[in-house]
């Protein structure tokens, strides 16, 4: 009841925001205070360190704007919705690309073409990767500005490889090669084959959309009006999950299960998004060689990942405080922001070139070549669909608990993504 008060009171605050707000301040001549709700300062650990360590960087140059950093889980966003609801100011947001559709509709982020003068967008995003500038993009508009996001990496440990007679120069390509190696780990070495972040609790759709998309099928049609996961391509690749699953090979670890069975050197390969690769490493430090390779395809099927991660979205609607939230983005996003959210975090940097320049990322990338698939991937990165209306978030449970319970819970994959598929379709607006 609680929630669905909110949710009311969100709809009617959205209906009253302007479609236009208008333009913002040109300059920051008096002090201002913005907020940042941001999930990456909820979690204990190198994101939330290297995020203070930019927000304070930050107000150091730009000496009349205070940022208030935020914590929230991206997991719900019920602390947006209450503040919003309480009237508290939420000013930018860490929006999951995932809730972008329900963050313009309800809780009024703001086009930058509707509030940032045209050439100012023009030279920031000039050096930006034109793949990771169409992530924000929605309904024709830029909501999103891509901030902290990465693709699915293939990390394997290179010394159970080479105890299962593998050559860990050559990793597997294709999703047959994984259960190959998969099963000379089990059948050579006392550790297990590999495991994917593609569902478990906080997994949300992100990698099961690339790996769909790779067998040439979707999850939702292209005018995010008709799901559909059941469709053959779809149930093709749920149906190769299973029978890694079957073969013994694919282990149903969480997430925290899967980063400690990877620093104790007892699972193979893990896929997953790189933004766990700090903590990857740091396991694997003198215990044994940890290497990564690009996502698996199916057979000649070029891969076709899509991103993972958030994008940075204005929800102010006061002139000066959408002037002080650009600047944030702005700084967040440059040169100097991605090589600390590279190098700390180990997301992606959108800005290609400073990945080769000695004042930014050469130097680090030569002694971290692990960053290598992720980089490569982005070239031909998809943006992550979000599901649209009120109720996105139970449908993409909906079709993820059928997953899950295909690969794992040894139903019948076509009738269980079918019977799914159904009944999200009827949650759909």
């Amino acid at each position: 009841m609680l929630r669905t008060s909110i949710l009311a009171g969100l709809l009617a605050l959205s209906t009253a925001i302007p479609a236009l707000a208008q333009t913002m301040a040109p300059s920051i001549e008096q002090p201002v205070t913005i907020t940042f709700y941001n999930y990456n300062l909820a979690a204990a650990g190198l994101g939330a360190e290297a995020t203070q360590k930019l927000i304070n960087e930050f107000m150091v140059a730009n000496p009349n704007v205070t940022v208030t950093g935020v914590p929230y889980s991206s997991a719900d966003g019920s602390r947006i919705q209450a503040d919003l609801a309480a009237g508290l100011p939420v000013d930018v947001v860490q929006t999951v690309f995932s809730d972008l559709d329900f963050s313009v509709t309800n809780f009024g982020a703001q086009a930058l073409e509707d509030i940032v003068p045209a050439g100012e967008i023009a030279a920031h995003l000039q050096g930006m990767h034109p793949n990771g500038t169409k992530l924000g993009v929605l309904n024709g508009k830029t909501y999103g500005l891509a901030y902290t996001f990465s693709t699915p990496v293939l990390f394997y440990n290179a010394d159970l490889f080479r105890a299962a007679g593998l050559d860990p120069e050559n990793p597997p390509k294709t999703w047959a090669d994984v259960k190959l190696a998969a099963l000379a780990i089990e059948e050579k070495t006392d550790a297990e084959g590999f495991t994917a972040g593609i569902t478990g609790p906080g997994a949300v759709d992100w990698l099961f959309q690339g790996v769909v998309r790779s067998n040439n099928g979707e999850v939702i049609s292209r005018d995010r009006k008709t799901l559909k996961f059941a469709e053959p391509e779809a149930v093709e690749a749920v149906t190769m999950l299973r029978d890694l699953y079957d073969a013994g090979v694919y282990e149903n670890y969480d997430s925290a299960g899967a980063v400690d069975a990877m620093a104790s050197g007892s699972l193979g390969m893990y896929l997953q998004t790189s933004a766990l690769q700090g903590s990857l490493v740091a396991g694997a430090n003198g215990n044994y060689e940890l290497r990564s390779s690009t996502m698996p395809r199916f057979g000649d099927k070029p891969t076709r990942p899509n991103n993972s991660g958030s994008a940075l979205t204005i929800h102010t609607t006061d002139p000066l405080k959408q002037r002080a939230a650009w600047e944030l983005m702005k700084f967040l996003t440059s040169e100097h922001g991605y090589t600390v959210i590279t190098s700390e975090i180990g997301y992606l940097p959108l800005r290609p070139a400073i990945v080769t320049d000695p004042k930014y990322l050469a130097g680090w990338v030569a002694e971290h070549p692990l960053v290598a698939p992720n980089l490569e991937q982005l070239d031909r990165l998809e943006p992550w669909d979000p599901m649209p209306g009120p109720n996105y978030r139970q449908i993409g449970k909906t079709m993820m608990d059928a997953v899950e319970m295909s690969v794992f819970g040894g139903t019948d994959v076509a009738a269980t993504l079918a019977d799914a598929q159904a009944n999200a379709q009827a949650l759909m607006p």
